[in-house]
């Protein structure tokens, strides 16, 4: 038995917290927020987030960076990739050196474009790079909370390191394979969250399977040649944390990202669609980041600047659906 603190109370915080308490782990979430630390204390179950599924014994909640990240082998960030950077200066002072450290926030920082294990790696500069991971595959929370078989990918710089964390992490119910691709996997699972929120205006606009088969396809297609832009290996893509992750939130009304797409196709605005989903979907401002790297690597992604289109220019998803039909005939490019 281990001690693992997670930074964070969402759905898949939250979510993790429960897995591994399972498994025999002693497990501590860290809320920012001392009244929702001790409701969620008092309750034991997260009803907002994952409702109905009771915490096991070794899961606690709490406010104090001491008691729920202090003196942890492994650390777990999984909050909103728009608050990592302030999270992670926040609690730098009581993560252990000599522990490890696993990213699963799937996004990318706006401004910067840098991934969420690069994130950390700055806000950290005496933790040593190589013990900073990232988890990623298809991963509907709901699913893994009630206990329904899943798997997923961590990656390392270090094998031995990565073998370290897929033991501890893995179970009978949730399976964990090992990458070396620490780029590969973190994109993957980042940029594939655009690409759902399309599949959502394909179903909410009733165009029917082909047309999203289609859709998805050449979502991978987009996403892996930018993750090559960036330094991946293509064939990550095509594992759990690439085409895994894409066929889950492409094709299950669990997704946030899937259902913020049939929100906009029913005519609703961003705004209230988020409002209506209660927990962040990563899509939307990794749409903005991705737009954003793109036209500086030169890299041609149509379907991300069509999503962008339609989130933040007012564009009608139907009318971008169409213009991407319409584009100029080329050959199915391979890698």
């Amino acid at each position: 038995m281990i001690k693992i603190g997670i930074v964070g109370t969402g759905a898949w915080a939250t979510t993790l917290g429960i897995l591994l308490a399972r498994s025999g782990h002693r497990t501590s979430l860290w809320s920012r927020s001392e009244s929702r630390a001790a409701k969620l204390t008092s309750a034991r179950v997260n009803e907002r987030s994952v409702p109905g599924v009771e915490f096991p014994d070794l899961m606690m909640v709490s406010s104090s960076l001491d008691d729920s990240l202090g003196g942890s082998d492994l650390i777990i960030v999984a909050v909103p990739s728009i608050t990592v950077r302030e999270n992670i200066g926040i609690v730098r002072d009581v993560v252990p050196s000599g522990g490890n450290i696993v990213c699963a926030t799937k996004g990318i920082e706006i401004d910067s474009g840098k991934r969420m294990s690069q994130v950390i790696t700055e806000t950290l500069p005496d933790f040593p790079p190589d013990h900073i991971g990232v988890l990623s595959g298809p991963n509907l929370a709901p699913e893994i909370a009630v206990g329904s078989p899943a798997t997923a990918t961590v990656a390392f710089s270090s094998d031995r390191i990565a073998q370290i964390v897929q033991t501890t992490l893995s179970s009978d119910v949730f399976r964990v394979y090992r990458s070396d691709d620490v780029i590969g996997v973190e994109l993957g699972g980042a940029l594939k969250n655009i690409i759902a929120i399309g599949a959502g205006f394909i179903d909410g606009a009733g165009l029917g399977a082909n047309a999203k088969a289609a859709y998805v396809t050449r979502g991978l297609h987009e996403i892996t040649r930018l993750g090559v832009a960036m330094g991946a290996r293509p064939d990550t893509f095509a594992g759990l944390s690439g085409m895994g992750d894409l066929i889950a939130t492409c094709y299950s009304s669990l997704s946030r990202n899937y259902r913020l797409g049939i929100g906009l196709a029913s005519g609703q605005n961003l705004t209230s669609v988020l409002e209506e989903l209660g927990e962040t979907a990563e899509g939307a401002p990794t749409t903005q980041a991705a737009v954003r790297l793109s036209r500086d690597l030169g890299v041609d992604m149509p379907i991300t600047d069509a999503t962008y289109a339609v989130l933040f220019e007012g564009a009608s998803p139907i009318d971008e659906i169409r213009h991407l039909m319409g584009r100029t005939l080329q050959p199915e490019v391979r890698y």
